[in-house]
């Protein structure tokens, strides 16, 4: 069973001025002289940690990490001006050209996953390979399954803690209600609102409970961003159009992939990274037998550094 590397710090950090008001923090990891790789955090506002940067091989590899708009190091925090999908994909062409790499690997999970298919769909000639895990294809009924019907059925006790902030007679629609609670001007509310949310990925994340992770998510400054942002974009459907990944899928069959899923994942049921794969023809599938939706899990570790490994060999 393969494990993480070992924790190492950057060699340098960027401040990049986009559209204003959003600065990204980036950083490099690894050989400045390795092949490129773009760590693509999920959420969207959950921010990198410094644990991602241990998937790859740090002599092998230049391990690129960047904070999306209004999450982690990246500033304004939790900001929603200007702050959608479109606006995602240039950011990383930007990060590109300032960073002057010709073609990259991406790597992300979730919505990470999500952000690096619609930037290899937009951008295929700049994309050397991608690994993807738990796979997001943003539409409307992955979304209501997390936030209405479907994983509450398989948590109904944990579920009962995120309902419950919302008063009966707006339970029908909790994304909307939780929306307007998290971009309202109560900031008490505010918080309240964004910690119930974030608990909820939290205690679902993992196929067993991982307290670090559920303390992760619950801090504060995480739990502002990760739940703002992502109500921001699932409420406007990730400002994409219906079914757009699956739709665009044949611009990837060019680019060779490795999708890992989780068997029991509850934030992206597996439907979506089979259906993936049945368009995506150079892609492979790799389905963690014990595994839920989180990175961290030992299989998923496992088989995210063993194809780091794999692809690197391919690419060199």
């Amino acid at each position: 069973m393969e494990a993480l590397y070992p924790a190492i710090k950057p060699y340098v950090t960027h401040s990049i001025s986009v559209e204003g008001p959003h600065v990204l923090h980036v950083e490099e990891c690894g050989n400045p002289e390795g092949v490129p790789v773009l760590f693509v955090h999920g959420g969207p506002g959950a921010g990198c940690e410094p644990w991602h940067r241990c998937f790859f091989d740090p002599e092998a590899w230049r391990i690129i990490l960047f904070d999306q708009r209004g999450a982690g190091q990246s500033r304004p925090h939790a900001e929603l001006v200007g702050n959608n999908t479109q606006a995602l994909v240039e950011d990383i062409e930007v990060i590109r050209q300032r960073l002057g790499v010709k073609q990259w690997l991406l790597f992300g999970g979730s919505w990470g996953a999500t952000l690096s298919l619609v930037y290899a769909e937009t951008h295929p000639e700049k994309v050397l390979g991608m690994i993807l895990r738990g796979i997001f294809l943003c539409r409307p009924k992955e979304i209501e399954w997390f936030y209405q019907h479907g994983a509450s059925r398989i948590y109904p006790d944990l579920w009962e803690d995120f309902a419950s902030l919302i008063p009966e007679n707006e339970q029908d629609d909790l994304l909307a209600a939780y929306y307007r609670r998290l971009t309202g001007e109560d900031e008490i509310q505010r918080m309240a609102a964004a910690k119930a949310w974030a608990i909820w990925e939290g205690r679902t994340a993992n196929l067993r409970p991982k307290k670090s992770v559920v303390e992760h998510f619950s801090d504060p400054f995480t739990a502002l961003s990760l739940a703002r942002i992502e109500a921001h974009y699932f409420i406007n459907n990730a400002f994409m159009k219906d079914n757009q990944i699956l739709r665009d899928a044949h611009k990837l069959n060019a680019i060779p992939g490795t999708i890992v899923q989780g068997r029991y994942d509850m934030i992206c049921p597996m439907e979506s990274a089979w259906e993936l794969y049945q368009t995506w023809t150079m892609a492979e599938l790799y389905i963690i037998a014990d595994a839920g939706h989180s990175a961290s899990e030992a299989g998923t570790v496992d088989a995210l550094i063993k194809a780091t490994r794999k692809m690197l060999k391919k690419l060199s």
